[in-house]
């Protein structure tokens, strides 16, 4: 296998790692039942005129299986943490006593598992689909190269490669998305 087909197939590997990376981390944002601080990834606070993650300006911890504790360092920012987690819309109002904000995670309501199901699906559509154009491209590449000189039998052996990577990573979402629904199911 030459060089260049060979840097082909490990660009086109390394980009499909990427979008299991991506499915990963949006998959850690869809809320299943269960308190988890990084439901808070994302949410930026108004910190003396700049937008900071709410874990810089805040202590974030877990109470319980259902409550995330949020202690700000400073008292002044109790609002603008409230005020930032209401914006985000991530379907839990903030209490605060004085001291520091509770967000009470509701018991999920089976309506409320369906859509959760429908955007984790979604998120695995987009992740499959970012594969298969990272493969598209790579096939292309691989065309590129044949007409440049590379031999047919080569050029099918990487066609072949490509297309067992995003088979394998197409695997990899499923499963993915198979663990998520147990744990929503799971509460």
């Amino acid at each position: 296998m030459s060089e260049e087909l060979q840097m082909i197939i490990e660009d086109a590997e390394d980009g499909m790692k990427k979008a299991i990376g991506h499915l990963e981390a949006e998959l850690t944002k869809i809320r299943a039942g269960k308190a988890n601080p990084t439901m808070l990834d994302g949410i930026n606070v108004d910190y003396y005129g700049s937008p900071t993650p709410i874990a810089q300006v805040a202590n974030i911890s877990i109470l319980d299986v259902r409550t995330i504790s949020i202690q700000p360092w400073e008292k002044n920012m109790l609002q603008p943490i409230e005020k930032a987690i209401m914006q985000a819309n991530i379907g839990i109002t903030p209490q605060s006593d004085g001291n520091q904000i509770r967000l009470f995670l509701p018991p999920l309501t089976e309506e409320r598992r369906k859509e959760l199901f429908k955007k984790a699906n979604a998120e695995g559509e987009h992740s499959k689909v970012a594969i298969r154009n990272i493969r598209r491209d790579a096939i292309e590449q691989v065309k590129k190269l044949q007409k440049d000189g590379l031999s047919e039998d080569a050029s099918k052996d990487g066609e072949t490669s490509i297309q067992e990577l995003t088979d394998k990573f197409i695997v990899t979402v499923d499963k993915h998305l198979q663990a998520k629904e147990k744990e929503m199911m799971t509460v």
